[in-house]
């Protein structure tokens, strides 16, 4: 369709859309682009309310791409409006921070839409290559980027690190390269991929542009995909899509943050559940968090709270400790020495062990420390939605009950169950969990889905 091939006009077909504006005259025969009015500049063109959204149509610099690709794409994004509302859903915590980093750098806002294409802002996502994060950083292309992979931490999960390296990596190759798209497919099968694709054309006189390069099939689809989410993003009702409006203001803050904190106690010094604060801080491994960044991400309005309530805090932070496990040695007498069952503590360090529960290797494993804290008053936030922390609520994280036996080898979904909230409830990594029922890293569920835990 003509209009798709002159994205110009999209922007003021979308805000007279959604000023409730129909079109009662025949459609008018295509004009160069230079005499079509721009609706962000217009004064006379209604628009809807402001929104993150608009301010990121704003900044859109790519050209449309003229590929059946992109149509493709389109098609298999406006046929799932349940999957455009997760990623919207998700992506509300994020995207604000991410427009705002990309504005700094006077880089396309197509850049901020790139999560929706590499993990549906998922921060749990998870590929078979191990690239992990809302940006999909491989392990080696991540420590390049100064994001830390250890036993407590991945970075690559790191909302503020993550987004931080990955705007350096993708603005490094558009200065190798010259070219966004390039640069994007780049990103995807590396800069030496795209190089030599470069090379292999130049000697046969051939144009080097993205769509003339000869690219793995994932590369070739990958510009065209994000692309795609543009144009919906440009004009949702074109699509058929009701795209839920985000404000344009931030949603969270860093706060500084002790060097090792329980998870639980954080989440509850902010008086947020805990499941909000791992969206937020997703790059913690185990019970505790390490702050390596020195911070926590925190919602804006749980900020004061946190601060006011870690100051009156004067009990231990961490309710667990790090010990060194031996190779060979057994896991149950490791266990029975801390008052846990082996399988809890498997579970919670998600330890690889023999056939007779002995660690194949030496490695650290978190065990629960000894004797119990005070309680303390904890402050609510100001405006907080969620109910204010109880006294009761504030005591330190005990160490997990034991989780069902091991005759328990499913779990049932339930309404409002989340694949991290199960994880958790099972001591197991999101990633492992997947690997164990053969789901692909960007995997939902439904209630009923019938899910195998060890």
């Amino acid at each position: 369709m003509a209009w798709k091939r002159n994205l110009k006009w999209v922007p003021l077909v979308a805000a007279l859309a959604a000023a409730g504006v129909h079109a009662t005259e025949p459609a008018r025969p295509a004009t160069p682009s230079a005499a079509i009015p721009d609706a962000f500049d217009d004064p006379d063109v209604p628009m809807p309310d402001p929104d993150l959204w608009q301010r990121v149509r704003k900044g859109f610099l790519l050209d449309p791409l003229e590929s059946p690709l992109v149509a493709e794409n389109e098609a298999w994004y406006s046929n799932r409006p349940d999957y455009i509302k997760r990623f919207v859903d998700r992506g509300s915590r994020y995207l604000h921070h991410i427009v705002e980093e990309v504005e700094k750098r006077n880089m396309p806002t197509e850049i901020a839409l790139l999560p929706v294409v590499e993990s549906a802002f998922n921060p749990h996502a998870y590929s078979r290559s191990r690239a992990s994060g809302l940006w999909q950083f491989i392990p080696s292309t991540g420590k390049n980027y100064g994001l830390a992979q250890d036993y407590y931490t991945d970075n690559r999960r790191d909302i503020v690190a993550a987004t931080h390296a990955a705007l350096n990596y993708l603005q490094r190759l558009y200065d190798m390269f010259g070219s966004w798209e390039l640069a994007l497919a780049a990103y995807n099968c590396g800069e030496g991929c795209v190089g030599r694709a470069i090379a292999a054309n130049q000697r046969k006189g051939l144009p080097t542009d993205y769509l003339s390069l000869r690219l793995p099939t994932e590369t070739m689809n990958y510009v065209p995909k994000l692309i795609a989410v543009k144009n919906i993003i440009l004009a949702p009702a074109m699509y058929g899509v009701d795209l839920e409006s985000i404000p344009d203001q931030p949603y969270f803050t860093t706060v500084e943050a002790p060097a090792k904190i329980d998870v639980k106690l954080a989440a509850k010094l902010a008086g947020m559940p805990e499941e909000e604060f791992a969206a937020l801080n997703p790059s913690h491994n185990k019970p505790v968090a390490v702050a390596h960044t020195g911070t926590l991400v925190l919602p804006l309005d749980k900020a004061d709270a946190f601060r006011q309530n870690l100051g009156n805090w004067d009990q231990p932070l961490v309710t667990w400790n790090t010990i060194q496990g031996k190779k060979g040695e057994s896991v149950f007498a490791i266990a029975k020495r801390y008052g846990l069952t082996g399988a809890t503590l498997k579970q919670v360090n998600n330890l690889q062990v023999n056939k007779k529960g002995r660690l194949t290797a030496s490695q650290p494993i978190l065990v629960p420390g000894r004797g119990k804290a005070a309680q303390v008053q904890v402050a609510a936030a100001p405006a907080a939605k969620q109910a204010p922390v109880s006294p009761a609520a504030s005591a330190p994280a005990s160490p997990p009950p034991a989780a069902p036996r091991r005759s328990t080898s499913f779990y049932v979904v339930k309404a409002g169950d989340t694949l991290y909230g199960i994880a958790r409830q099972f001591g197991r990594a999101v990633p492992d969990l997947l690997h164990l029922n053969n789901l692909p890293a960007r995997a939902t569920i439904q209630p009923g889905l019938r899910l195998r835990v060890y």
